[in-house]
């Protein structure tokens, strides 16, 4: 047992990081899956409309969704990622504000956005953590011990 703890605890900064890019590599999937299946381009193009956006950056915001949870998934290019989908999230923010303080609120409001801006910046400063592509690209370059690569 003491073995398991200490193996845990000398891993654990590397799988916190993980696991947070993980669960938020999901949720920017199924963020960008809501836009495409469920409400659609055009919706979400008219969504972003009446909130005080171009629809024609439905599309950017998708693919932006698509392709940053697939590389926190991978664990590409992590730390630029996350810092790339704040922007993105702030968007979300403003269309939230007037709904309030609880996601439950009818219309949905800005807890749950400002919660995934807190991550994405915790993720920023954290890395990529164990099991990512980062990792993969640093082995090669040589023996330099980094756990959290951009």
């Amino acid at each position: 047992m003491n073995r398991i703890l200490a193996s845990l605890s000398s891993n654990s900064p590397a799988l916190a990081a993980t696991l947070l890019r993980v669960a938020l590599g999901i949720v920017f999937l199924a963020h960008a899956g809501a836009k495409y299946f469920i409400f659609t381009l055009d919706g979400t193009a008219r969504f972003f409309v009446a909130h005080g956006f171009p629809g024609w950056m439905a599309t950017p915001v998708f693919l932006a969704e698509l392709f940053g949870g697939l590389a926190l998934l991978a664990g590409f290019k992590v730390r630029w990622v996350a810092l790339a989908l704040f922007p993105v999230m702030v968007g979300a923010l403003q269309s939230h504000l007037a709904m309030g303080w609880m996601f439950t609120n009818a219309g949905g409001g800005w807890e749950y956005v400002a919660f995934l801006l807190a991550t994405l910046l915790t993720q920023a400063l954290l890395g990529s953590g164990a099991y990512a592509v980062d990792n993969l690209r640093v082995r090669a370059q040589g023996p330099v011990a980094q756990t959290s690569a951009s």
